[in-house]
């Protein structure tokens, strides 16, 4: 078992370990850019593959870039609210081929972005209650991207996942042996829909708040709730304004973290 690249024998070590390094954890991951990924599942879909002609040169899509309350291969929690701040500030974003920040590798370059609450079953999923959706509506032109193009809408596109930077971030673990940590624990361990996996690890991150870089469509992940949710022709075949990603990062200086950095890594 380990928490970020540390490799411990049991839980009891690796939670002694949390309970003395904790802050200093949750700084060095918000250092991380984050592809949070999604992998194959069931869902009942509404794709219109039928109305795709070879001359159609606009289609239109809608997916699922990322999905909360769900435990991810990153050890990650997303919250709902997560993208309130982010989508404020932004309402279109890159949607782009497997996180490939080049020109090549853009399938659109205004995707309007939104969250909507779905529920766990219609995704496939056996639980009760909801998830909040990050939602990505796209316009993609044949000519600026012809392989992604074809992807769509052929219907081979299952999975998507979010390029982000963690803004606001926490870290659970089940500890008996520390009453407040239990209660933390406790308190949001509720939260998360596949719980046995986060209890089964016995820590888990959650992330209140993240800044959204871009949303990508993927092959393989870690998330398992992102799928394309719609393809039609598009009605508008224009190709609209672009808006700039800002990929900059805050400079972390501080010797005490970065010689903690080490010690993980070594």
């Amino acid at each position: 078992m380990k928490i970020l690249n540390k490799e411990f024998d049991n839980k009891r070590e690796m939670f002694d370990f949390i309970k003395s390094n904790k802050e200093d954890l949750i700084k060095m991951k918000k250092l991380e850019m984050v592809k949070s990924d999604a992998v194959s599942f069931v869902l009942k879909t509404t794709t219109t593959k039928s109305k795709i002609s070879e001359e159609t040169d606009t289609i239109k899509v809608s997916v699922i870039m990322n999905t909360t309350n769900w435990f991810d291969s990153h050890s990650d929690v997303h919250l709902k609210g997560i993208w309130n701040k982010t989508l404020s500030d932004n309402k279109t974003f890159y949607h782009l081929q497997e996180h490939k920040r080049s020109f090549d590798a853009v399938i659109s370059d205004n995707s309007n972005a939104y969250v909507k609450n779905i529920a766990w079953k219609d995704l496939g999923v056996n639980i009760d209650g909801t998830t909040e959706a990050l939602i990505f509506e796209s316009e993609i032109s044949k000519e600026r991207n012809p392989f992604m193009f074809e992807q769509y809408a052929k219907g081979y596109v299952k999975n998507h996942s979010v390029g982000m930077q963690y803004v606001k971030l926490e870290l659970a673990y089940y500890d008996e042996e520390d009453e407040a940590e239990l209660d933390f624990w406790n308190k949001y361990i509720v939260e998360v829909a596949n719980r046995e996996d986060a209890e089964a690890q016995g820590y888990f991150w959650i992330v209140k708040e993240a800044k959204l870089i871009e949303g990508s469509a993927v092959l393989f992940g870690s998330n398992s709730m992102t799928p394309t949710l719609n393809i039609e022709p598009s009605k508008d075949t224009q190709v609209e304004g672009s808006r700039q990603i800002d990929t900059s990062n805050k400079a972390h200086n501080e010797r005490e973290l970065i010689n903690f950095y080490k010690t993980i890594l070594n």
